[in-house]
């Protein structure tokens, strides 16, 4: 199970990294690049064991924090053209936060309780 987890790990540090690279057309590019390559970073070093467990969680709670500051106040997908473009920009924002947020959280609370589990 262990060997798994670190493996998600990798998966998603890359993954946070890809998204990173991808956020070069975006208007306020530099910060989202940072935030996704600062997950990435995360994700990659706790999957190769580089990192304690608390550095995920509090960059989990971080992440869940902003996503709710980020969260528009009226979502309207994700969708161009669908509706006000501040919106469904802010919304896919949040939403990267979030899954940001989840990974993050589901990382350090597995390595707590890994801890946690060899302290017994």
């Amino acid at each position: 199970m262990k060997a798994l987890f670190n493996f998600l790990a990798i998966i998603f540090g890359i993954l946070f990294i890809v998204s990173a690279a991808l956020q070069y057309n975006d208007p306020d590019a530099l910060i989202w690049m940072i935030i996704w390559g600062i997950a990435g970073v995360i994700s990659l070093t706790f999957g190769l064991k580089g990192i304690s467990f608390s550095i995920p969680l509090i960059a989990g709670v971080a992440a869940l924090i902003g996503f709710f500051y980020t969260y528009p106040e009226e979502f309207e997908g994700f969708t161009i053209g669908v509706g006000e473009i501040k919106n469904v920009e802010e919304g896919r924002e949040a939403f990267g936060l979030l899954i940001i947020a989840i990974v993050l959280l589901i990382l350090g609370i597995r390595g707590w309780w890994v801890a946690r589990q060899s302290k017994v």
